[in-house]
């Protein structure tokens, strides 16, 4: 009987600490026909501390941790091997910089879609566990820099 309860004992003590990182805001871009990659991104919470090491979704072939980097002037987009969640900082996943890459999609992801996503998080212990999040899909449209001439407005000596 003591061994059956401190089993149970450890089987819960192991949900509390999967309870201790939690994501919120989780969304992903929606995409357009034939359109092969996206992002999610959301706000991750580790209480404790934590890594996250990966992430998968029935919607893509591929899935990855990205970070994006100014380098030399140029945006460049890169694989990590995790992420740290440090205790009690939110960590941020936004366009711009640490995302989830979604990659050899299946299918078209539509506005209002909601798409699961598995965080595979490891805690301080070295155990894994898996945090399942549904992100809503929006349309993400980039207003028109001011600055830079479009192709169909008129310009100086140009002719149509």
């Amino acid at each position: 009987m003591k061994k059956i309860f401190f089993l149970l004992s450890l089987s819960f003590m192991a949900n509390l600490t999967f309870a201790q990182v939690s994501a919120t805001n989780a969304w992903i871009r929606a995409t357009v026909p034939q359109q092969s990659a996206t992002g999610a991104f959301m706000q991750i919470e580790s209480k404790q501390g934590a890594k996250l090491l990966a992430a998968k979704s029935p919607i893509a072939g591929v899935v990855e941790v990205h970070s994006m980097l100014m380098e030399g002037g140029v945006m460049k987009m890169r694989a990590v091997p995790f992420l740290e969640l440090p205790a009690g900082k939110p960590v941020e996943l936004k366009p711009g910089g640490y995302h989830v890459m979604l990659m050899d999609l299946k299918g078209q992801v539509k506005d209002g879609d909601v798409v699961p996503v598995t965080l595979i998080i490891e805690d301080q212990a070295g155990q894994r566990q898996n945090l399942e999040v549904k992100a809503s899909a929006r349309m993400v449209t980039k207003p028109a820099d001011k600055h830079m001439p479009m192709a169909h407005q008129k310009q100086e000596g140009h002719k149509h």
